[in-house]
């Protein structure tokens, strides 16, 4: 014990900074999170690939993880003011979507979903540019190509040629920034591409883009979103086999027959293949020796804490994960309507706060960049002065797949008394859904018209012709909650306070 450990244990002050009994075995390393990432980073990216192969937990989770954040996609609209070059930018960035994968086996919103898998398992993933030429036959001269954590080494590190320091597969100039990644020519455990096996290649920072959500301030490399919860996995994964394996041998023995006569075992027949000389049928007669006697095997059940353990074990999987316990285990029977509810709203601002920090930060914003000035040089995409004026044509707003609503009737008439009550405009709730407004505006109006001339009206009798108002409701009606899943599951309820009861 030093000096400084000695004036702690005798001011006192903090216990989580005193070293008595308690606290003896707890030394947590002071070693900064890229020291940690370099030392094991390989190993908890490993055990992590394994689980979600092997694990039905951990593979539900990262799909969860990827259908929550991503969806069917994260998708531009574009805030230029004229609306026949906005249309024109729209219509060319759906054509390249299709076209932005370089393996060609998805679209950009499918890169978008990998990306999400991948930062989840691995912490991290980069992509490389790829420009192509014109006669390649692309809508857009560019595409993408995801490379895995894998590729990066985080063992190369040392100084470059030209003096700039490499930090676990990245290269820093004098002054800290990114100016290249020393990536692998081929993935470290691929053994069906052994060509070129260990050769590096350096890619300058501006034809990467590295997908990364640090949890430590200086951090480099990510850390798998996975490595609070491989050890609980593992475990409970090898105690649910040891528990299976044990029922499983253990009725295979149906009954036990105990005989004085050792010197004359039960033999099978020469023409029975059972093991034990006994094939057991509904209502067979046994005809026994003399002395001996048949005890009927009992196997021991799992007991009544097997259950609660699980869920116990679960419930701290899915806090270490961040994800919640319906969407880990797909158990919807332990969660009330009312805490389902309370759980979903805190993961989508978990998701919210993602989805916009990572990557629509990280990912969308640069890509959708480099693809307007491909557009543009090509000669793909018309933009008079977009030298000049670059900034603000390339100005969109990034729209999530809509949340579904929890309770649509109820949700839908909050919604439109924010609208009424001037909370909320009708571009920001059709922008929460997923859409531009403009272009629902002018899909309705083209509908109203195509009904006029049609001799159609779809409207609520005694609606107005323009403006919104709300739909009455059953609570409306009556001053009662009648939504019957608030019915039925607060009915079975058992531990909802008398003060929660409508």
């Amino acid at each position: 014990m030093n000096w400084r450990q000695r004036l702690g244990a005798f001011v006192g002050g903090f216990d989580a900074g005193q070293h008595h009994r308690r606290l003896r075995g707890f030394q947590a390393t002071r070693a900064h999170v890229n020291a940690l990432i370099a030392a094991s980073g390989p190993d908890i990216t490993a055990r992590a690939r394994w689980l979600v192969r092997n694990n039905g937990y951990a593979a539900n989770a990262v799909e969860s993880w990827a259908a929550n954040t991503v969806g069917d996609g994260i998708k531009p609209i574009s805030q230029i003011a004229d609306a026949a070059h906005k249309e024109e930018l729209q219509r060319l960035w759906l054509a390249w979507t299709d076209e932005a994968d370089s393996e060609g086996l998805t679209d950009f919103y499918g890169l978008q979903r990998r990306a999400a898998r991948e930062v989840f398992l691995a912490g991290e993933v980069f992509f490389r540019i790829r420009p192509r030429r014109s006669s390649d036959g692309l809508s857009v001269p560019l595409q993408l190509q995801m490379l895995p954590a894998e590729m990066l080494p985080l063992h190369q590190t040392g100084m470059a040629a030209n003096g700039n320091a490499i930090r676990q597969g990245i290269e820093f100039d004098l002054v800290g920034r990114r100016v290249a990644y020393h990536f692998l020519r081929r993935h470290p455990g691929d053994s069906t591409d052994p060509g070129m096996a260990g050769e590096m290649v350096r890619v300058p920072a501006s034809e990467v883009i590295h997908v990364i959500d640090p949890v430590e301030a200086g951090q480099l490399r990510g850390v798998s979103k996975l490595a609070p919860a491989i050890v609980k996995l593992f475990l409970l994964d090898q105690y649910d086999d040891a528990e299976l394996d044990r029922k499983k041998v253990a009725a295979m023995y149906a009954m036990f027959v105990t005989s004085p006569a050792p010197e004359n075992p039960l033999l099978p027949s020469e023409d029975d293949d059972t093991l034990g000389g006994f094939e057991i049928s509904p209502g067979q007669v046994v005809r026994l020796d003399p002395g001996e006697d048949v005890t009927v095997g009992q196997p021991a059940d799992s007991g009544a804490t097997y259950e609660p353990f699980q869920y116990r074990t679960l419930l701290q999987v899915a806090s270490a994960l961040g994800i919640p316990y319906p969407y880990l285990t797909n158990d919807m029977v332990k969660g009330n309507f009312s805490n389902s509810r309370l759980a979903l709203i805190e993961f989508r601002r978990r998701v919210s706060a993602w989805q916009h920090s990572v990557m629509v930060f990280q990912l969308c914003r640069p890509v959708y960049a480099r693809w307007m000035d491909a557009a543009v040089l090509s000669d793909a995409l018309v933009l008079p002065a977009y030298e000049v004026d670059r900034s603000r044509l390339l100005a969109a707003n990034w729209l999530p797949t809509k949340w579904d609503w929890v309770d649509p009737l109820k949700d839908a008439n909050a919604e439109i008394a924010q609208i009424e009550a001037g909370l909320k405009s009708r571009t920001q709730a059709i922008a929460e859904r997923g859409y531009d407004a403009e272009q629902v505006d002018r899909e309705i109006a083209a509908e109203r018209e195509r009904e006029r001339l049609l001799g159609l009206d779809f409207r609520r009798p005694g609606s107005p012709a323009q403006g919104v108002q709300a739909v009455p409701s059953s609570d409306e009606d009556d001053g009662e909650d009648t939504d019957p899943l608030d019915e039925t599951d607060d009915a079975e309820d058992p531990s909802r306070k008398p003060e929660d009861q409508p």
